[in-house]
């Protein structure tokens, strides 16, 4: 099936509310553009919470449940629960809201990784919330912890056995996926998989299209075709990554948890107004987007009656 996977994430972790008025922290904010998205054309849509009172990332379930009814009830997209939490979390916090929800899909990050965005603090004089800045600076001195033991009790605990969930594999650096291919060969996972290389993170692997190449390259070798694959381009290279991507065969990711910007120098007014974009991109250049229920049978996904929410 030669279609393309729009994914979008909504809120994510690493933006914070001063930097854009568009991104989304209460649960009704959510809501409301997780929808806008899907009807947009988004299939998948990758969620994080947020507390509902100063906009800090929430590992909280209760957090979740004040959103997703709603967007189960209202869209047909398939929803991603992000297992990645914050960089501030341990692993066991940020499995607590996909152990409890049993989506059809939750995001795992392959690797650890130095994963900052400190130099985002200079670029603010004052924030509308006091824990923002120390939260953007601490980035400096942190590390993204995803140790094998750590993708190893995510497997455990969200796979077959118990929850019957698909991952989408974040790899922000080729080195990622060989962890991944180490994995399969403990049979912590079964194909078909689906990876999503993170790209343009301090931290990790440069947004460019060489690289993109050589990501897809490595996978061939180590996966063979028996895959899907998708592209994160953060911040100004959302856009041109995803395109790129889709050109080569491949999925992509949008949204405002990657990058707050529609164009160079312009906030993006939602969520929406991305995938409105990157759909009219896709299409222009000859690509057509999947719906949900062709995601699912591309992905082997267990149902959206499965779920626990």
């Amino acid at each position: 099936m030669n279609k393309t996977i729009i994914s979008c994430a909504i809120t994510g972790a690493i933006h914070t509310p001063t930097m854009s008025d568009a991104l989304p922290v209460h649960p009704e904010q959510i809501a409301e553009q997780a929808i806008d998205a899907a009807r947009a054309g988004a299939t998948i849509l990758h969620l994080h919470a947020r507390h509902p009172d100063t906009g800090a990332p929430s590992v909280d379930p209760e957090h979740f449940m004040a959103f997703l009814p709603r967007i189960k009830a209202e869209t047909d997209a398939i929803i991603n629960i992000s297992t990645g939490g914050s960089i501030m979390m341990s692993i066991d916090e940020r499995l607590a809201p996909a152990d409890t929800m049993s989506p059809e899909m939750c995001s795992m990050n392959m690797g650890s990784l130095n994963f900052s965005i400190h130099p985002l603090a200079d670029r603010y004089d004052t924030y509308k919330f006091d824990w923002e800045e120390k939260y953007i600076r601490s980035t400096e001195a942190s590390i993204f912890r995803n140790t094998f033991a750590d993708i190893k009790l995510v497997a455990k605990t969200m796979g077959a056995e118990k929850h019957g969930v698909k991952f989408e594999h974040e790899c922000y650096d080729v080195g990622h996926l060989y962890n991944l291919a180490h994995c399969m060969k403990q049979r912590m996972f079964e194909q078909p998989i689906f990876l999503q290389f993170v790209m343009g993170i301090l931290g990790g692997i440069s947004a460019d299209i060489d690289n993109l190449e050589f990501m897809k390259k490595t996978a061939d070798k180590l996966f063979g075709d028996n895959y899907q694959w998708s592209v994160i381009g953060a911040g100004g290279a959302q856009m041109k990554m995803a395109t790129a991507a889709a050109a080569m065969g491949g999925h992509v990711r949008v949204g405002l948890e990657d990058s707050l910007f529609i164009e160079r120098g312009q906030l993006a007014t939602s969520n929406a107004q991305q995938v409105i974009k990157i759909k009219g991109l896709l299409e222009a250049q000859g690509n057509t987007v999947a719906s949900p229920d062709e995601a699912r049978a591309m992905l082997g996904l267990k149902g959206i009656d499965k779920v626990n929410y």
